[in-house]
């Protein structure tokens, strides 16, 4: 029998690490005097302390360890399942570094533009079922699925996208409006500039709505990486904050064109009138 600091020096593992083990039920000393508590370890044991400090380093948890150790038929896929995992964590680090580094050399500004007038094909965005708290990546799923469908359509009936999609709210209607108040779908409308004669429009599928989108003066700010509440509210304040003379940003005719990297917050921009005077 091995004591637990010459098992422990022999595996390489920290005593408390083993008495955490122990309590996980992840590796059970061979014998625990009942009277002082001293655990015990077999020479055999080693191996399997071997195998849990492998699968520890690839970053697996000590249930998902313990499940691989218990269940050898089922270790590799468990491994696998478990890399596929960690290789997208990587993925998605990976972005958040990028992102980060991009706010930080160069903060988002509010830009002003025009822009011209186009064709769009729309479609609304089904709202993801079974969540009470929005979520933007299910939400960002969501529509980058219906714009995907959109531009298939699109494409399939001869037509050429010609342009960055968006989505805006579906909010073009009383009912639309008061669906998003109370929580139901669908939330989003999303829009695909393209260009086509009237009779390849007419043949897209009926799903697919056509509409003119008018020119129009735009203040815009991009923000990167994923979309978070908290980069959409910093985008409103940027906007909203933007010092006109005498026109202001309407938070009605909004909408978020969808960049590879990123996502763009822009609004419509409108000039205050001065009242018609009564005769």
């Amino acid at each position: 029998m091995l004591s637990i600091s010459d098992f422990s020096e022999m595996c390489d593992l920290p005593p408390q690490t083993l008495r955490y083990y122990h309590a996980a039920g992840l590796l059970v000393p061979a014998d625990v005097d009942e009277r002082t508590g001293y655990r015990s370890y077999t020479f055999d044991q080693v191996e399997r302390a071997m195998l849990i400090t492998a699968l520890r380093g690839t970053g697996m948890s000590v249930t998902l360890v313990r499940r691989a150790l218990d269940q050898p038929d089922e270790a590799l896929g468990l491994l696998r399942q478990h890399v596929t995992e960690v290789r997208q964590q990587r993925r998605t680090q990976d972005e958040d570094i990028r992102d980060a580094r991009e706010l930080l050399a160069s903060p988002p500004e509010a830009v002003l533009r025009h822009v011209d007038e186009m064709t769009v094909a729309s479609k609304p965005v089904p709202r993801p079922a079974g969540r009470n708290r929005y979520d933007w990546n299910a939400a960002d799923a969501a529509v980058t699925s219906a714009v995907q469908e959109v531009v298939r359509a699109v494409e399939s009936c001869g037509a050429v996208v010609t342009g960055t999609s968006w989505r805006t709210l579906a909010a073009g209607t009383p009912e639309q409006k008061s669906r998003i108040l109370a929580g139901e779908g669908p939330h989003w409308l999303v829009g695909v500039p393209v260009e086509a004669d009237e009779r390849t429009l007419a043949s897209l599928p009926a799903d697919i709505g056509v509409e003119t989108f008018e020119a129009r003066d735009e203040l815009s700010i991009f923000m990167p990486g994923r979309s978070s509440m908290a980069k959409h509210g910093t985008a409103l304040s940027r906007l909203l904050a933007y010092p006109f003379d005498a026109a202001y940003v309407d938070t009605f005719r909004m909408r978020h064109l969808l960049h590879p990297h990123g996502v763009e917050t822009a609004m419509a921009v409108s000039e205050f009138r001065e009242p018609s005077a009564v005769e």
